[in-house]
């Protein structure tokens, strides 16, 4: 009985929300829940899966770049650094999962109804810690977030140039701009169901082209591997990996969008998983056949002969980097929303027309700082580092640092890890980690490199690393 109540505490207002569902049999209805009204563990699997290798939410774009992560590192820092950071992001997901289930439990038994409020994690920090921490956090996401959504239009224009090249890539963003806005008509993440599913096949099928493509292609004839040679460039790419499985910054929102948040615990590590099984083979194989060529060549697919199965990755990876921006930008579209008084309207037509305004400044910084790659570390150093890793951890470790709430916590850590002492530990080794390596080291390795970007080819550059004409 006891066990029952809790249940029905931690999932709160979605017990009368799966009941609303159940209630309805029409074949309309079935329809709708099958392709858009999503809320459950296999959505969020989904949503993390096919989100979480490039932002959270990006496994296309990012797929693309981690062989140029490898010229970098060098092979084997480059497996090892994807494995650490694997386990690492899956921990602090597993923190934000419990913050927000902690968060939501206090909230519903002082009978709060967020039946209509997406609850984001800048109030989690709020509810748990106060305006300050509301603010720190509200910051760091949302400038994540909105250069997320800047990074998906780069690489829609970076990877279209490689079927059209008749448009210089700037045009390409213009249009991609336009297209990407059109995601202010998706109302919150229950409805991106069928989108997380294409998305999810997408990314598997340009994956494992790019391992393919590249066994077949075989090495170039003088093949190099002299990476890790330069201490600039590992630490650039190590932060382009830490970027990686920096996917949980919209962690909140998907375990909203669940009929039963309180199922989120182990999706994100099994999510992780599979996306490793993606990006670990893809990248090293591009990296054995094309080796230093990569250093110059930041998007895999430009270095691959051109073929019917190269055109469908790219259209593939188009049709998700749309979805990937609408999983960036709803964050924001919310935020916006809340901002301006309209979050809680039914009107759809309405929440759309106020949400445009946060597609513009998106559109204008994709076409100023055009440099795919590159701009994947500095938002990994400068913002990544402290949005979905250090922040997390420390504001863990601050709720539960008095001995009450340890006491009264909805879920308490597992023996295996040695219980709140052994928590603790993992905690303060990754704020420290991320601090003098990611922040650190990573911070001056991707600035050195983006401004050498600015410096080669200057800012509203018209075609990044494009190949002379003759």
């Amino acid at each position: 009985m006891a066990s029952e109540k809790v249940e029905t505490v931690v999932a709160g207002n979605y017990v009368e929300m799966e009941r609303e569902e159940g209630d309805s049999k029409s074949a309309k209805n079935k329809l709708s829940n099958l392709f858009w009204h999503g809320g459950s563990v296999y959505d969020a699997w989904f949503s993390c899966a096919s989100n979480q290798a490039h932002f959270l939410h990006f496994v296309a774009q990012v797929l693309l770049t981690l062989p140029y992560s490898f010229s970098q590192l060098g092979m084997l820092s480059g497996i090892l650094f994807q494995l650490f950071y694997g386990l690492m992001g899956s921990w602090t997901a597993y923190l934000i999962s419990l913050l927000y289930v902690e968060y939501r439990t206090r909230k519903e038994r002082e009978k709060v109804d967020f039946r209509n409020h997406v609850i984001q994690w800048f109030e989690v920090l709020d509810g748990l810690l106060g305006k300050h921490w509301r603010n720190i956090g509200l910051f760091f996401n949302c400038t994540f977030l909105l250069f997320g959504s800047v990074i998906q239009l780069i690489a829609c224009a970076s990877n279209i140039y490689y079927i059209n090249d008749n448009l210089d890539k700037r045009t390409w963003t213009y249009i991609f701009g336009a297209c990407c806005a059109t995601t202010v008509f998706i109302p919150s993440f229950h409805n991106y169901r069928v989108w997380s599913f294409l998305g999810l096949m997408m990314t598997s099928y340009t994956a494992w082209y790019l391992t393919i493509a590249s066994l077949l292609h075989g090495q170039i004839d003088g093949v190099k591997h002299s990476g890790p040679n330069k201490m600039v460039l590992y630490f650039t790419g190590a932060t382009n990996i830490l970027y990686t499985f920096g996917g949980h910054a919209v962690t909140v929102e998907i375990m909203h969008a669940m009929w039963k948040p309180q199922k989120f615990k182990m999706i994100y590590l099994i999510a992780t998983l599979y996306v490793l099984t993606l990006t670990l083979p893809s990248a090293s194989a591009v990296y054995w056949a094309f080796g230093d060529l990569l250093l110059t060549h930041s998007n895999a697919l430009s270095l691959l002969p051109r073929s019917g199965f190269r055109d469908t990755a790219v259209i593939l990876m188009l049709i998700h980097q749309f979805i990937t921006f609408g999983f960036a930008c709803t964050p924001l579209y919310f935020v916006w929303e809340k901002f301006i008084g309209v979050h809680e309207t039914k009107s759809v037509f309405k929440r759309a027309l106020a949400r445009l305004p946060v597609v513009i400044p998106i559109w204008f910084l994709a076409i100023v700082f055009p440099f795919f790659g590159p701009i994947n570390s500095t938002v990994g150093s400068l913002l990544v580092s402290f949005t979905v890793y250090i922040i997390p951890s420390l504001a863990h470790m601050i709720t539960f640092a008095p001995s009450s709430a340890r006491e009264n916590a909805v879920e308490r850590p597992p023996s295996f890890l040695g219980g709140w002492a052994g928590m603790y530990s993992i905690n303060i080794f990754v704020v420290v980690w991320v601090l003098i390596v990611g922040f650190g080291f990573g911070g001056w390795a991707s600035m050195l490199n983006f401004i050498q970007q600015i410096n080669t080819f200057g800012l509203f550059t018209k075609c990044y690393q494009c190949p002379h004409k003759a």
